[in-house]
């Protein structure tokens, strides 16, 4: 653990919470929330330190994180400014840069650093490998290379850029994405279009995108809201989509396929590399059916399924595919699990967490072999064996209760299941060996 304390202000909700997770092996992690209830409740279940006060958080912490609300950000920022350490750092990671930039330059001492950031994934996310962050920072001082090579250190893709040409690139990657799937749910809605009988006629495409769009409106409304008022440059997209969409109803109402073939065109060419996005959608597309593929060629077998938010293995074995749903029996125990929430386990994986969790057992087998019997290859066999964990010679007897073209051989067995035992025994039977 490094000796550096960083506190989190809103590390009881969100984003915030999620960095706990991420800081906390690492780093002395102190967090305040608006609900001191709450936020003593996540600190105590996230083994970190917390304070009720904002200002007392800033007054200790090396690294200040501002997490709030995009609409309390820049207040947040006046109210702790004049309590930060000389020396610390404050960053703060909100998803518009403009507003939060300025405020720290004009209120913060020389003394503290600052570096805008924003992380451009959400708190759902459980790995930092790969994932963007944007910096924005008007002047590197002595924390940027620190900061920069942790976040390397992460294999995170790091873009440094001004505050303003970010709010700019995520009024396309986030305020345009976002009005337009909200608008799409919102048409669906008012249809009164019940979104499960369309599943009977989904193409994956449909699914990939109605899946995306579901993510996009089930996220804080407050907080997509915000996302679209407070980016500067949000008119300008807003009304620029209502042209396009209202130009292209136009067409068809008009019914000029010359002009609807020029705009589809148009958009095409503008769209960039299609082969690599067909590339990538196929590749979901194929992720998708992979899933479903195997797991019903797995019914009736043993499988792991890790749940990807909660990180929980569920084992057993699988008893059904039943549309999204996987069901895991185990003993006299049923789990549901929806497949779009977990990860199947690789055969490795699936071994290794039965090696860590669950009981082993051990026997000692004794079987008369012929002379000749090699050893060696009996032990690799064995170990090749589903559930065997380890095998070890530990006698070999050629006395007068053994014939004397023969041998008997000890081994000790350590196994998973009692099942697994038995089918070494009929292995041994099948080298020729009669147990004792």
């Amino acid at each position: 653990m490094i000796e550096m304390n960083v506190g989190i202000i809103g590390g009881s909700d969100g984003l915030g919470k999620t960095l706990v997770y991420y800081f906390r092996d690492e780093f002395d992690v102190y967090i305040s929330g608006r609900d001191h209830i709450k936020g003593r409740a996540v600190a105590d279940e996230a083994d970190v330190n917390y304070i009720e006060s904002n200002a007392g958080l800033a007054n200790i912490s090396d690294i200040l994180v501002v997490s709030v609300p995009i609409q309390h950000t820049e207040d947040v920022i006046r109210e702790v400014a004049p309590f930060m350490k000389d020396g610390s750092l404050m960053v703060d990671v909100t998803s518009v840069k403009e507003g939060p930039s300025k405020t720290m330059a004009e209120v913060l001492p020389e003394s503290v650093e600052f570096i805008p950031t924003h992380p451009v994934f959400g708190p759902r996310t459980t790995d930092l490998n790969n994932q963007v962050i944007v910096l924005t920072a008007d002047k590197k001082g002595k924390w940027y290379d620190k900061v920069y090579r942790y976040l390397e250190s992460k294999n995170m893709r790091i873009i440094e850029t001004s505050a303003e040409k970010h709010d700019f690139m995520m009024s396309i990657v986030q305020v345009l994405t976002h009005f337009s799937f909200i608008s799409t749910a919102s048409a669906i809605e008012k249809l009164k279009v019940n979104i499960s009988e369309t599943e009977d006629y989904e193409s994956p495409i449909y699914n990939l995108m109605i899946d995306m769009i579901a993510r996009i409106v089930s996220q804080n409304p407050y907080l997509t809201y915000n996302i679209q008022s407070r980016n500067t440059n949000g008119d300008t997209i807003r009304n620029t989509f209502a042209e396009a969409v209202n130009e292209l109803r136009d067409v068809i109402n008009n019914e000029d396929s010359d002009k609807f073939v020029e705009i589809a065109i148009n958009a095409t060419k503008n769209m960039g590399d299609i082969k690599n996005a067909l590339g990538r959608s196929d590749k979901a597309i194929r992720a998708l059916n992979y899933e479903y593929t195997y797991l019903n060629k797995m019914i009736g077998h043993e499988v792991g399924l890790k749940h990807i938010y909660s990180g929980k293995i569920h084992v057993g074995i699988l008893e059904k595919v039943d549309g999204k749903t996987a069901i895991l029996r185990n003993g006299n125990k049923t789990k549901k699990l929806r497949i779009a929430n977990i990860r199947i386990l690789l055969e490795n994986e699936l071994y290794e967490w039965k090696v860590k969790n669950l009981d082993k057992k051990t026997a000692s087998i004794s079987c008369a072999f012929p002379k000749n019997v090699d050893v060696e290859t009996i032990k690799r066999t064995v170990l090749d064996m589903y559930n065997i964990i380890e095998i070890d010679l530990i006698d070999a007897y050629n006395g007068p209760q053994i014939d004397e073209n023969s041998i008997s051989l000890t081994f000790e067995v350590v196994a998973l299941s009692k099942e697994a035992i038995e089918n070494v025994k009929k292995l041994f039977t099948g080298f020729g060996g009669i147990i004792r």
